[in-house]
């Protein structure tokens, strides 16, 4: 019998009594790793009731001790790094190499959590009036919900809930239910780092268990990553139920190549940032713009990134791994298939793509397209396989009104050696995340992620600053102290609203 995935609610690993489960499957052979059971509303409900409880007291906890908490946690997570890399390579599929930097952009994460302190820092102004001081202060919120993706299961629940915590709030995580296993082992640290029984918790389950969650009268903030198509249906209905939500969707990535940029550094990281993980990104290059003569290195390009072989976990010369499910690669031949169809020369084909050793896998080998346009469909859908469009453009202008032109702007980047078109393209592109010379530009948590447009629903991105006041609320105090003899203290009465 595969092993069984507990939850996890109230400090407590235990098993739901649901009889619906779900098969957690190796990507690269299709056997099952465990099950995941489908959490029943009384578990969900029982979840959210220990949030709320473990808020209380935990709200009054000191902030200095919750950013101890964030330091042994940070901690027993590098501890623990490679362990976990190899965790969420066998549930992912991905490389090791690769499935560790997903560890470390979480671990950093954590870090900046341990910055609380300073971070819920207010503002005061002394003698706004006569004798009247203002000030503000942050307060937590209470229960939030996290919802997150198989691409990334360590980094992106870190995206949440750590800094979540720390400001004081508690928290429910409800992970993908293709890739269960590193979420739990992230709450078995955090148990081990000193977090107190409530204040995380993790269900699992799918349409029926986000849908409670969302309507869920005591869950007060919603932060959501994944397809466009869930995210839009996510922020309708948390939105309607009176929540703070942001959500991090699709994604159409975009790099730009001059003709001055040094030609080798943009094919190597060309190849990286458009098959690593599979494309299996939300900030993966998907099209590359090449503008002028640069249109000249193409065929250089397809035979670069044809030498990216795809493989197991634990094959050191694999670039990348096998995509998240069958489904998944069907989708992408089929996107494939239609791109063809559609006109788009193919350059390089991965769609009969086999793997010594592993004839189940969902393999997809590195494809490029030319000739791409506008109209066609694997240009206008989000792919997330490993295929990269390549585009020709004119002008800087007019690779920066294409770009502009698509709903979503996730991430893009400019590959030059000239500062002034870096410096158009980063003012005038509609995208959130810019890289210049840099392929994917996700940033470091003390900055946020800004998606924009279709790529993003609500008012403030994850980690950075705005994350902090996602998950707080501000109180704004005026005060006066009198401090006179009681004979003076009185005055007449003020009829108007100003003060004095």
């Amino acid at each position: 019998m595969p092993a069984q995935v507990p939850l996890f609610i109230n400090g407590e690993f235990t098993q739901s009594s649901s009889q619906e489960k779900l098969p957690v499957l190796d990507p690269a052979t299709q056997s099952v790793l465990a099950e995941v059971p489908l959490a029943t509303a009384g578990e969900i409900d029982v979840a959210v009731a220990a949030a709320k409880e473990a808020f209380q007291s935990w709200r009054e906890v000191p902030v200095p001790e919750r950013a101890r908490l964030m330091l042994r946690y940070q901690a027993l997570l590098k501890e623990h790094h490679d362990e976990l890399g190899e965790l969420l390579a066998r549930d992912t599929g991905k490389t090791f190499e690769d499935a560790k930097g997903d560890v470390w952009r979480g671990i950093e994460v954590v870090e900046h959590a341990a910055n609380i302190p300073s971070l819920l820092m207010g503002e005061t102004v002394e003698n706004v009036a006569g004798g009247i001081d203002s000030y503000s202060v942050t307060q937590p919120l209470g229960v939030c919900l996290g919802i997150t993706p198989f691409n990334f299961p360590a980094m992106l629940p870190l995206w949440m809930f750590p800094l979540a915590i720390a400001c004081g709030n508690t928290f429910v995580l409800k992970p993908s239910e293709q890739v269960p296993l590193t979420p739990m082992r992230l709450a078995e640290l955090f148990t081990e780092a000193g977090a107190p029984k409530g204040v995380l918790n993790i269900v699992h389950g799918s349409v029926p268990q986000v849908d409670q969650l969302l309507a869920h009268p005591d869950i007060q903030a919603v932060s959501f990553v994944g397809s466009s198509r869930v995210g839009e249906i996510i922020y309708r209905n948390a939105t309607a139920a009176g929540k703070r939500v942001q959500c991090m969707m699709g994604a159409k990535n975009h790099m730009v190549i001059m003709p001055d940029a040094d030609k080798d550094g943009v094919l190597n990281a060309l190849v990286g940032a458009s098959v690593g993980a599979a494309g299996q990104r939300c900030m993966a290059i998907s099209v590359a713009l090449f503008v002028g003569e640069a249109a000249e290195w193409i065929p250089e390009l397809a035979e670069r990134v044809g030498k990216a072989r795809p493989g197991a976990w634990d094959d050191a010369g694999a670039a990348y791994g096998p995509l998240i499910s069958t489904a998944a690669r069907d989708r992408v031949l089929g996107l494939i298939a239609k791109g063809k169809e559609e006109g788009a020369t193919c350059m390089l084909d991965g769609s009969d793509c086999v793997v010594d050793g592993f004839p189940d896998g969902n393999w997809v080998g590195p494809t490029i397209f030319s000739d791409v346009t506008p109209d066609m469909t694997i240009y206008k859908e989000e792919i997330f396989g490993p295929v990269l469009c390549c585009m020709q453009a004119d002008t800087l202008e007019a690779a920066i009104a294409q770009i502009n032109s698509l709903e979503v702007g996730n991430g893009t980047s400019i590959f030059t050696a000239s500062g002034g078109a870096a410096r158009k393209f980063q003012h005038e592109v509609a995208v959130g995340n810019v890289g210049i010379n840099i392929p994917i530009p996700v940033p470091l948590p003390f900055f946020n992620f800004s998606g924009w447009r279709g790529s993003f629903r609500g008012d403030l991105h994850p980690y950075g600053k705005q994350a902090v006041r996602f998950y707080t609320e501000t109180k704004t105090v005026t005060a006066r102290w009198r401090h006179a003899e009681p004979e003076a203290a009185g005055s007449q009465p003020n009829m108007s609203i100003n003060l004095r």
